[in-house]
């Protein structure tokens, strides 16, 4: 993103913003190819297309901090596939994973992939490498990556369902599985990082760390979020879960995790209690009902009800988002008044 937009985000993140809150959303391949009205085959396999699209969403709301921003994704696809997930194809919507592994005790043969050359990762290194050259000459850089998570990308590995039953029937073999897509997750990063020399943060999404309960949490969930935070010292670190992350939110911000973009569910003022003001929270607007089936007014009512929540809360760092990444299907003039926001707090 521009020079500008970043340093917005990165004042937001510190604290030490001199601005009202800035406005932030997740977007990809769920939401941009519709919007944009070509196929994901398009999206995914034509570079122009996709560069297209992606510049397109940055000129057209041109006060809003998209992030990662510049996203090269496959739906979920990327992780899995380096251990040779099956993955389905569709030229309407985003790919869907099939799981590699029939039981857990097929972990003892399982290995780290390498993302120079395994799966699909190393097209997205590619794409990377092909996109900043572009853009640089805009003055546009790269400045945030992305992965999915360590419990998410066992799930897809195992299937969800299987995989929170081996959590309570097989929890050393389940561990031993997360160690094995932690080591993943950092290597996938880190090879990202090299990438593109311009990056300054790292975005982690984990949906399935809400399904746990506390106690669950703290022995397959904590440390392993906390391994990976850890091996980015030096980068923002912005964590994604729209699940149910109350019960062991106090938790979570101690991981090491800078920005935290939650559900439309968790109350800005509940999840504020629970951080201690330790994380600059991403919210709240409901991604569904709201951002993409509300109107233009009912997006303008939540979003002046989330900033006066945060401003009810105390010191509350808030980048006003959607409770979670833009919704398939969420029309531009529900983004536009987001925009307007932003451009008014400039």
């Amino acid at each position: 993103m521009d020079e500008a937009r970043w340093n917005r985000f990165k004042e937001a993140v510190s604290g030490h913003s001199k601005h009202s809150p800035s406005v932030a959303l997740i977007v990809d391949s769920p939401w941009i190819p519709g919007w944009r009205g070509i196929s994901h085959f398009d999206y995914y396999l034509a570079f122009d297309a996709w560069l297209e699209a992606n510049l397109r969403v940055y000129e057209t709301y041109p006060h809003i901090v998209f992030l990662p921003g510049f996203w090269v994704e496959y739906g979920m696809a990327a992780e899995p596939s380096g251990f040779g997930c099956k993955i389905n194809w569709y030229g309407g919507s985003t790919p869907t994973i099939n799981p590699v592994l029939r039981s857990i005790d097929e972990v003892d043969a399982l290995t780290v992939p390498d993302p120079e050359r395994d799966g699909l990762m190393p097209f997205v290194l590619w794409w990377y490498r092909k996109a900043q050259e572009v853009l640089r000459e805009q003055g546009i850089f790269i400045r945030m990556v992305a992965a999915r998570g360590p419990l998410v990308t066992a799930a897809h590995l195992r299937g969800l369902t299987e995989f929170l039953l081996d959590l309570k029937t097989e929890p050393e073999r389940t561990k031993k599985l997360l160690e094995i897509t932690t080591e993943t997750v950092i290597a996938w990063l880190k090879a990202q990082v090299c990438t593109v020399p311009a990056c300054e943060g790292i975005m982690l999404l984990d949906d399935v760390v809400g399904f746990l309960s506390r106690r669950d949490y703290e022995e397959f969930a904590h440390p392993y979020l906390q391994a990976i935070f850890e091996a980015f010292p030096d980068k923002i670190r912005v964590y994604h879960n729209d699940a149910n992350i109350l019960p062991f939110a106090d938790l979570l911000a101690d991981t090491g995790l800078q920005v935290l973009n939650f559900s439309h569910t968790i109350s800005i003022t509940a999840l504020a209690e629970k951080t201690g003001g330790r994380v600059c929270l991403m919210g709240n607007i409901p991604p569904l009902e709201v951002l993409a089936q509300g109107t233009p007014e009912e997006v303008q009512n939540a979003a002046s009800a989330c900033l006066q929540e945060a401003e009810n809360s105390g010191n509350v760092r808030l980048l006003l988002s959607a409770g979670g990444g833009v919704s398939p299907g969420t029309p531009a003039e529900n983004i536009a008044v987001l925009e307007r926001i932003a451009a008014e707090m400039w």
